[in-house]
């Protein structure tokens, strides 16, 4: 410690300095009623000019003094030095391009995943169903550990290179499998080659859209402006990517050959890795900062052991205000920047404190003392979590855009003309369509709009835009509900209830309303959870971010494979299965009732949690330096 001054002293010397009063009250207090200023980083003032020698007064011994210099407090460094020839659009637009093929290659399997496992491999409706859910669900899974591997060892850039290359070897594996049908244990390597791509997603896709946007500085008024419209045209290339892969793979799957369809994905994936490469020089890149995880235990474990300490925030406590190693981190970008404390979970400030046994020893000790923003970078993890819980519902019903939806679509009459028949998943490029269609309109016209009503800076805030989404999902499964009732309905009146094979005489054209209400849902809720579980992520932790956002989708579609054998089972007792194998006797409208009123009552947690959550807030986010309170949601 270098300093030491009791608040009644510096209460004394703020008279003498006048000129410096109202710098003083702003650096010492980030809250009206707070009486004690924060520690701030060790960097000392000693060489300016009006520098004076402190004084020293000892304090309650409860806890240790406080270190403040006559000058008052420094205000955190933000690191501003940045290679403007590095980053900004022209280095995002090669990531776009690697993440467009990307997605061209999960849809061009995950598309139409289902119809290969029931008209190649024979599986029931039902039973390939869940195993679509299990592997979009594991996929989506691990990127949770691709995110942790990313911020701590290898960083985002060689994490998307090496899962590039084990996501192509999937891919010419998948493609082997179902070329050499007399291959031995064919449906074992096919199952294999699967779940490597897995494997390959799981580092590629919560580092991809984090390293695009850390293409853009925050600390930049202009491209922080850029960045909020980033996110909707960055979905864009998201849906160009998957629906081409829908009219073009899937159609060739299932008139010219499989082998052939996974093949062109894999040479679209080899591409995107090329091109990744040819921009290698643009790229604005993070080092990785070691665990993540670490930093998060070491502020529970120094909360647990200062549990008993009286003094907390409106004490007279003394607080370190920032890590004198938390620097820039990013070649060519910003520094790590320091947050505004809030009032949730204030047990952790303790970890903060700064009590005898800290002020008596010479190095700090991580695991019992912790700044102020790490502790404040814990809140935004444990924040998020209640909206991340609130979303699973969401993501059960988009689930059913790539299973059920499409086994409605295999029974409906395809055809467009005299000799062109459609394949079943073909529907999905009409969510697409939606989507592009959308968000052009959302940003351009909605945005305008609303922030002529709201004043926000977007229109409407990140968590007004998922609730929409979740809005959507609800009245998503009451439409499908309905039409499928009608399609029931169809069949009876034929007499083709027994006949599961036959086409009815029902356009697959009544189900373009549900497609096009889960693209309404996905430029709502899927590009909202996107900006918020970037934005309200700490800076190394961002991966970990893009992959909580992800792992909703996994664990929504394992949700959905639970809540089918749940069903079965239940509905089996009653001797008529609402989800058997044939869709014409099964109950599939009961399903999606079901569906719809779970995510009414999530609705309503959603508000609940929403309401409650505090946006995170730079220390210093205005030009002109002042401090912040936190917005709320």
């Amino acid at each position: 410690m270098k300093s030491v001054v009791g608040q009644e002293q510096q209460q004394q010397q703020l008279p003498q300095q006048k000129q410096r009063g109202k710098a003083m009250e702003r650096d010492t207090c980030l809250y009206k009623d707070m009486t004690t200023p924060f520690i701030p980083s060790s960097k000392s003032h000693s060489n300016h000019p009006h520098h004076t020698a402190p004084l020293l007064l000892s304090m309650d011994n409860s806890v240790a003094p406080m270190v403040i210099t006559d000058y008052g407090f420094q205000k955190p460094a933000i690191s501003s030095q940045k290679n403007p020839s590095k980053g900004g659009w022209r280095a995002a637009t090669f990531i776009i391009f690697v993440e467009m093929a990307e997605r061209f290659a999960y849809y061009g399997v995950a598309g139409n995943l289902i119809t290969y496992l029931t008209n190649v491999l024979g599986q029931s409706t039902p039973t390939a169903a869940k195993n679509v859910n299990i592997w979009v669900g594991v996929s989506a899974m691990f990127p949770l550990l691709g995110g942790l591997i990313a911020d701590s060892y290898l960083g985002r850039f060689q994490t998307i290179i090496y899962s590039s290359a084990i996501y192509l070897a999937g891919l010419l594996l998948m493609t082997l499998s179902v070329s050499l049908k007399s291959l031995r244990h064919h449906r074992a390597v096919f199952f294999t080659a699967l779940y490597i791509l897995s494997i390959g997603e799981g580092g590629h896709k919560p580092c991809v859209q984090t390293f695009a946007a850390d293409q853009f500085d925050e600390d930049t008024v202009e491209e922080k402006k850029v960045k909020s419209s980033f996110f909707n045209w960055w979905y864009v290339g998201i849906v160009v990517g998957s629906a081409s892969a829908i009219l073009l793979v899937i159609y060739v799957q299932d008139n010219v050959g499989w082998g052939i369809g996974f093949g062109i994905l894999a040479a679209v994936v080899t591409g995107a890795l090329v091109l990744f490469l040819i921009g290698i020089r643009s790229y604005r890149r993070q080092r990785p900062v070691g665990s993540p995880l670490t930093r998060v235990m070491q502020v529970l474990v120094a909360a647990a052991r200062k549990r008993r300490v009286d003094q907390t925030r409106y004490g007279r406590a003394a607080f370190l205000m920032d890590d004198d190693e938390d620097g820039g981190a990013v070649e060519g970008g910003r520094g790590s920047r320091s947050l505004v404390p809030t009032n949730q979970l204030r047990f952790l400030d303790k970890a903060a404190i700064i009590d005898d046994i800290d002020a008596s020893t010479k190095k700090r000790n991580h695991w019992r003392l912790c700044s102020v923003t790490q502790v404040e970078e814990v809140k935004l993890l444990f924040s998020l979590f209640p909206i991340w819980l609130s979303c699973l519902t969401f993501a059960t019903v988009i689930a059913q855009l790539s299973t059920f939806f499409t086994k409605q679509g295999s029974t409906l009459d395809r055809s467009i003309g005299p000799h062109f028949v459609i394949p079943p998943a073909t529907l999905q490029v009409c969510t697409g369509i939606t989507i592009l269609t959308s968000v052009g309109l959302y940003d351009r016209l909605l945005v305008p709009i609303a922030r002529k009503f709201t004043g926000h800076p977007t229109g409407i805030t990140m968590l007004q835009r998922i609730g929409t989404g979740i809005f959507f999902s609800m009245l998503t499964m009451g439409v499908a509900a309905l039409i499928e009732t009608k399609r029931i309905g169809v069949a009876s009146e034929y007499g083709l209830l027994d006949t599961p094979k036959a086409t009815l005489p029902m356009k697959i054209w009544w189900l373009l309303p549900q497609y096009m209400m889960i693209g309404m849902c996905d430029v709502f809720a899927v590009v909202g959870m996107q900006e918020l579980f970037y934005d309200q992520m700490p800076e190394e932790m961002r991966s970990i971010g893009a992959a909580l956002y992800i792992s909703t989708v996994g664990v929504g579609s394992l949700m959905s494979s639970s809540a089918i054998s749940i069903v079965q089972a239940i509905t089996s007792v009653t001797g008529e299965k609402w989800l058997g194998n044939n869709l014409n006797r099964a109950h599939l409208n009961y399903f999606y009732l079901v569906l719809a009123a779970g995510s009414a009552v999530n609705l309503i947690v959603y508000i609940w949690v929403a309401k409650r959550f505090v946006y995170r807030k730079p220390e210093f986010d205005d030009p002109k330096g002042h401090r912040n309170e936190a917005e709320v949601a």
